[in-house]
């Protein structure tokens, strides 16, 4: 398949000679900055050619995504354009297009689907591999390598931090890595004396979420995974992989058991505990287009579990009630702790003065106070609802003789539901956040003395976080993905993951809206608008050393952490594993053929205008 305006001798003919960048270049560019069109070392339309044909033809110039609503472009089309408009919020959309993502700011708003915006390729990839196999990424790596080509990677796309598209690059497109093996009886990783008791799962880096647990569920079988269905185990488990399931059996990445990969040399290699050890750490946590390019895993499955599932609201629509609100949420969440021993997880929201919510329309004025879709692992099917109403017992009881709550205050718990496997909880609750918008996440890991140590710095620092000029933007996520699980997992000390998720509960993220299941994560600024982006930069920095206060140490998740390198982000990301992780980068790609931000090994280059450049 050909994503093409031309094919690639006219369309490269026209990069050399059209191009507004470099027409001419000194031979030490290729030291200095990576090639782009206009320079010598950039590829000939030979080479282009010989790659396609050594892919078997699956080499794409796919143009800009948003090209068929702009008249002048080549691939306009006034039929498809409402499509597009209509398709461009959804995530099946991103996923399935060769460069598009979900977040339009990571292709710097050079071709959005809206009359009156400009449109051109600048922000995409120049060429991509459509990889069905591990040849196909060994020969894009090699290729990139050969030529010094900026190099990246997309999976779904479904990247909060920006790694998945970059100007003037190759992009190697792994979507298509869905191989799939089921174990059932044991697995022996290469070179390994030992079979590993129990089920495990081997698949493409380019299987998502959906698909593995409808498959998995045939077998009365789940993984620990992602709350999306378009997330994909690529850029999933590399950046470690939190889970609704991950309190119980520890994180995504604390389950992988093998990796077949595609190394900077271009080679492609196992890894295990056994071999290649050193990669196979840091892969696991150390994040996504740094260290190789995975095409496998293979992971541990687990019988799938009988969930129960409840929802509680405790809101007030007065305004002079704020004073109640912020001790309110600092007292629920300093029980997060031991109801997350007890074994509760969810994701709640806490919500300041004047929160616009959609469960209640006839609220004009806005409300505020908690929101929880929170779940519990049944023992039995017998032991539906009392095993999680019983954990809410004893909160909403303090809660009742302490807050002096009004009568007009909603204190809801929704009928608890009982799911009899993972995937028919996971039909009705999975992740439904739009896409096509421009964001900026932000947020850090919270431990138990942070949540339970102080309560009054807790209600100061959500009432801290609660200012800003709308209050959507005011939003908290206090997401419940940590616990004993992932504290005493035994393959703790096998992957590169952040420390401090060992001891931590709580995920808090910065938010910008929530819609029912609808959230919408992080920051959010119109496209094209400095002023706003810089404001949106300086609001995010600003509410992560808020945060940070309560827990100096701890740090952030990487996948939804904010991309902005501020002073000390390494430790931020990766705590005490830094200078480790910087080793391994350093030994397994010592001339940067991967390269990303925030990334570890990146300080030796910077983007330079369109162009990635050594410091």
């Amino acid at each position: 398949m050909i994503f093409s305006r031309g094919w690639l001798p006219g369309l490269t003919a026209c990069l050399l000679s059209c191009s507004p960048l470099l027409t001419s270049a000194s031979s030490s560019h290729k030291q200095q900055c990576k090639a782009i069109p206009g320079t010598p070392d950039w590829p000939s339309p030979a080479s282009w050619k010989r790659l396609n044909e050594s892919l078997a033809g699956r080499l794409l110039q796919p143009p800009p995504p948003g090209a068929v609503c702009h008249p002048g472009q080549p691939t306009y089309d006034a039929g498809e354009c409402p499509n597009l408009l209509a398709d461009w919020s959804k995530l099946d959309y991103h996923h399935t297009n060769p460069v598009s993502t979900y977040w339009n700011n990571w292709s710097n708003d050079t071709c959005l689907p809206y009359p009156g915006y400009p449109c051109s390729g600048q922000g995409y990839p120049l060429f991509v591999i459509n990889a069905t196999t591990a040849r196909h990424v060994q020969l894009g790596v090699r290729f990139a390598k050969k030529h010094n080509i900026r190099l990246v990677v997309k999976n779904t796309g479904h990247d909060f931090i920006g790694r998945s598209s970059a100007p003037n690059s190759l992009s190697i497109w792994v979507h298509s890595l869905k191989d799939w093996k089921y174990h059932g009886e044991g697995f022996r990783p290469k070179r390994c004396k030992t079979t590993l008791p129990g089920t495990y799962l081997t698949a493409g880096s380019g299987s998502q979420m959906w698909d593995i647990y409808t498959r998995l569920d045939k077998m009365n079988q789940t993984i620990v995974g992602g709350g999306g269905k378009t997330v994909a185990l690529g850029g999933y488990l590399t950046g470690g992989g939190h889970s609704l399931l991950s309190p119980y059996y520890g994180m995504a990445a604390d389950h992988v058991v093998e990796i077949e990969a595609v190394t900077p040399l271009g080679e492609v290699i196992t890894a295990n505990s056994c071999q290649n050890q050193d990669i196979f750490w840091a892969i696991l946590g150390g994040g996504g287009s740094t260290f190789a390019i995975p095409t496998l895993f293979t992971l541990k499955t687990h019988p799938t579990p009988r969930l129960s599932h409840l929802n509680i609201l405790i809101i007030t629509p007065l305004p002079n009630t704020s004073s109640i609100i912020f001790p309110l949420q600092a007292y629920i969440t300093s029980q997060f702790p031991s109801l997350s021993t007890s074994g509760l997880s969810g994701y709640a929201f806490l919500l300041p003065p004047s929160t616009p919510f959609p469960l209640f329309p006839n609220i004009t004025n806005g409300i505020g106070g908690f929101f929880m879709s929170c779940v519990v692992l049944q023992s039995s099917p017998s032991s539906f609802p009392q095993d999680i109403l019983s954990l809410w017992d004893p909160v909403l009881s303090h809660i009742n003789t302490t807050f002096p709550l009004s009568a007009n205050n909603f204190t809801t718990l929704t009928i608890p539901t009982s799911y009899p496997s993972f995937l028919a909880y996971f039909a009705a609750h999975h992740d439904t956040t739009p896409a096509g918008t421009n964001i900026l996440p932000g947020g850090r890991l919270l431990d138990a003395p942070a949540l339970t140590r102080n309560l009054t710095a807790l209600s100061e620092t959500y009432s801290s976080l609660s200012r800003g000029p709308q209050p959507a933007s005011s939003i908290i996520a206090a997401h419940l993905v940590s616990g004993p699980g992932v504290h005493t997992h035994p393959n703790r000390f096998k992957t590169s993951l952040l420390p401090s998720w060992r001891t931590s509960y709580l995920h808090v993220a910065i938010i910008g809206g929530i819609a029912l299941t609808r959230v919408v994560f992080g920051e959010s600024f119109p496209p094209l608008n400095e002023t706003a982006k810089s404001e949106a930069y300086a609001r995010v920095l600003g509410k992560d050393e808020i945060i940070k206060q309560l827990a100096p140490d701890t740090g952030a998740y990487m996948n939804e952490a904010s991309p902005i390198e501020e002073k000390g982000w390494q430790q931020r990301l990766w705590g005490k594993n830094y200078d480790r992780l910087k080793r391994i980068k350093r030994t397994v790609d010592p001339t940067d053929v991967f390269w990303c931000t925030p990334c570890v090994g990146n300080e030796r280059w910077k983007q330079v205008g369109d162009r990635l450049c050594r410091v």
